[in-house]
């Protein structure tokens, strides 16, 4: 099995491409080892010593390595991790929640900036090994608050894409939108 490997712009973070699906329903994030108790491909990859967070979208698997901690040493660990699991043909999620999604409001504003971040934000940034998803609009402030998943959460130039990109295009389009924050 041939397995690219693409930089993120986060540098802790390398983006896995196996050529096939990974997780086509819902991406996947698992900040912790215990998260990834009902998924073997989460599980192997927190056994690679160095590694702290798995990140799943359609056909890609990002991983975030610990500071001080160099790519090359774990690189081929974590590729063989990956083509184990994929090569074996068990499902790689058990009963895992799939993380934060969309928002099953009825808010028209709600609805808005759910529309714009599916079809203008996160494509985008999935090519870059990351997602980010809607958490909440508070309504008296204009606030939209986000989750950073993937290579966005940690990555220095985050909040430069929250604040300069995703911030702007919401208020273009929503003028109710006063400003984005990530959520922690």
């Amino acid at each position: 099995m041939f397995i690219q490997t693409e930089p993120t712009p986060n540098p802790e973070t390398l983006k896995f491409l196996p050529g096939r699906e990974i997780a086509p329903d819902q991406p996947r994030e698992f900040a912790t080892p215990e998260e990834a108790e009902d998924s073997r491909l989460a599980r192997e990859l927190f056994a690679v010593e160095g590694v702290i967070r798995v990140f799943a979208g359609m056909d890609f698997v990002s991983v975030t390595k610990a500071e001080g901690v160099e790519w090359a040493h774990i690189r081929p660990q974590v590729l063989g991790a990956i083509t184990d699991v994929l090569e074996s043909g068990e499902p790689l999620f058990g009963g895992a929640d799939a993380g934060p999604g969309h928002a099953d409001s009825d808010h028209p504003i709600v609805k808005e900036i759910v529309e714009i971040l599916d079809t203008r934000v996160r494509p985008n940034v999935a090519q870059d090994g990351g997602d980010i998803t809607f958490h909440s609009y508070d309504e008296e402030s204009g606030r939209v608050y986000l989750h950073m998943r993937g290579a966005c959460a940690g990555c220095p130039s985050s909040t430069m894409t929250l604040k300069m990109g995703i911030e702007n295009l919401l208020r273009h389009y929503v003028p109710e939108v006063t400003g984005v924050e990530a959520m922690t």
